[in-house]
């Protein structure tokens, strides 16, 4: 559930970029409410982002890896 009010809005800070079970979304609707669930598109474009996220870090590890394998 968003609980943090970084930026002045609310913000998620769960785990695999802002998923958790329900979601979290921070489209407004008219009359300020305010929806608490992601779409299932929604869900998905950030599954990929994060995905793309964790291999990019995997990269970086495998570099870092090479690098110090050839110093060794």
């Amino acid at each position: 559930m968003c609980r943090s009010t970084a930026y002045g809005h609310h913000h998620c800070h769960a785990h695999m970029g802002g998923l958790q079970e329900g979601g979290c979304c921070h489209s407004r609707h008219a009359g300020g409410f305010h929806r608490h669930f992601l779409t299932a598109a929604e869900k998905k474009a950030r599954l990929e982002e994060y995905l793309k996220e964790l291999q990019a870090e995997a990269k970086a590890v495998e570099e870092r890896l090479k690098e110090l394998g050839e110093g060794a």
